[in-house]
């Protein structure tokens, strides 16, 4: 594990590094969205966390550490990203397309930040197990081809949970419903890509996406802190720092391992051994560090902790609320035949309980409702009914999993479904537009200064 001196000493890098992108940040402010103190009002998972926050942010070390993850973007992607002036955003893309398809030796000309890009990526750190990634992919495939279609929208929702968090999402435009849509089919390809056989090894499509992920993360900070506006640094950090990708990338894991603790449970099993393992992979190859990506059960439900317990609770109805609306308004299928508007109303009716249930349990404050997503009187009847065919679907895909001589079979029937929903969700460009942020980032900037005072 890295020191605390040298990871504080790579957040101060990165103005000297990328004077062209982080010159303006003085990095040695503490924003306001860091809740460090136990008495700061911050984001809790629920009302069972307090005491979990209270042992681990009485440890010094751990609320620095936080504190310098949350001023951490991704340095190796950021400094090909701020190529952008020289090169222009498509030709960054093209360059890194061609980078991963057939090596970034054999790119005419490529910049040396592209070449360090593609080789940090090429480079697995021995704290990952390789030799469970493929069989966690496997894992993986009966919730990615049965569940996820209908989940997808429920936890792309709960990233918008926070205005200190949000904020970027807001620049990019996916307050309007097309782009929203854009941006959870590109999400769900992505998670849906890596599934499959082979697809995070190296010529993978699913190393792939995970580098045009990294690159569209670091094209959103460099976009947004060279806007020409300001971005209020003071208050909210650096744009999409590295620990707000945490909870994204490894939901499935931590719910996991929320369940486990729940049942006094502390040890995987194997499947869930390399099911966690799979997740950690894919979450280093989208530029993730150890410290973010803890092995244990205990461990990953306290970095979850620690990441809710210092971020400073703040909801702005003109960010948070109006991401949440777009995103459950959104018609997410790619044609309008009955059975695609059927199930666009049904798997929202799905999203909606499913938010509810996973992400605002117990929920007394009333911000369900204040977001337009309160469960209305047939949402439950509709979810539990959906919920025995869905998760039936599931439990009997394992079941048949579970017998050596249908396993394979099975398998394969799992890819084609998955195969099927790529073509639904279309190309994921993974890519964002400088030209969207100059009109937005003042507006949002004082917006977020009021709600903030």
């Amino acid at each position: 594990m890295e020191s605390l001196e040298a990871l504080q000493a790579r957040v101060v890098a990165q103005r000297e590094k990328l004077p062209g992108m982080y010159g303006a940040v003085d990095f040695s402010i503490t924003p306001e969205r860091f809740a460090g103190g136990l008495d700061d009002n911050c984001m809790q998972l629920n009302e069972g966390d307090r005491e979990a926050r209270k042992r681990l942010l009485s440890d010094p070390e751990t609320v620095a550490r936080a504190r310098a993850y949350t001023m951490l973007g991704d340095a190796t992607a950021d400094a090909y990203a701020a190529l952008m002036p020289q090169y222009g955003f498509r030709p960054l893309v093209a360059m890194l397309t061609e980078a991963c398809g057939k090596g970034v030796e054999n790119v005419k000309d490529a910049p040396p930040e592209l070449v360090a890009f593609i080789r940090e990526m090429e480079a697995t750190p021995d704290w990952i197990d390789m030799s469970l990634i493929e069989e966690g992919a496997r894992v993986s495939r009966n919730p990615t081809a049965n569940l996820a279609p209908f989940a997808v929208r429920g936890a792309f929702v709960a990233t918008f949970l926070n205005k200190y968090s949000a904020l970027p999402m807001a620049l990019t435009g996916t307050l309007s419903h097309e782009t929203a849509v854009r941006r959870i089919k590109e999400t769900a390809s992505f998670f849906t890509t890596t599934s499959l056989p082979g697809a995070l090894n190296r010529f993978g499509t699913g190393f792939k996406a995970a580098a045009m992920v990294r690159l569209m993360h670091s094209m959103v900070r460099f976009n947004v802190l060279r806007s020409g506006r300001s971005w209020d640094v003071q208050t909210f950090g650096i744009p999409v720092p590295q620990v707000d990708q945490m909870p994204a990338g490894t939901i499935a894991v931590f719910l996991l391992a929320f369940k486990m603790i729940r049942e006094g449970r502390t040890e995987f099993t194997p499947a869930e051994r390399a099911f966690v393992e799979f997740n950690r992979y894919r979450c280093w190859l989208l530029g993730l560090p150890e410290d973010l990506l803890p092995t244990t059960p205990q461990g990953i439900y306290d970095a979850m902790v620690v990441y809710s317990g210092t971020l400073r609770d703040g909801y702005d109805d003109a960010t948070c609320g109006a991401l949440v609306r777009a995103t459950m308004a959104a018609y997410f299928p790619s044609d309008r035949s009955l059975k695609s508007r059927m199930f666009n109303a049904l798997e929202r009716i799905f999203a909606r309980v499913y938010f509810n249930r996973a992400f605002l349990r117990g929920d007394k404050t009333g911000k369900a409702k204040l977001m337009g997503v309160e469960l209305r009187p047939y949402d439950l009847p509709v979810f539990i009914a959906l919920g025995l065919f869905v998760f039936g679907r599931e439990k009997l895909y394992s079941l048949a999993l579970a017998i050596p001589a249908l396993r394979d079979a099975v398998d394969r029937r799992l890819i084609a479904r998955i195969d099927r929903l790529l073509i639904e969700y279309g190309h994921a460009e993974y890519t964002t537009d400088a030209a969207k942020y100059a009109d937005r980032t003042v507006a949002a900037h004082a917006h977020g200064r009021a709600n903030a005072a």
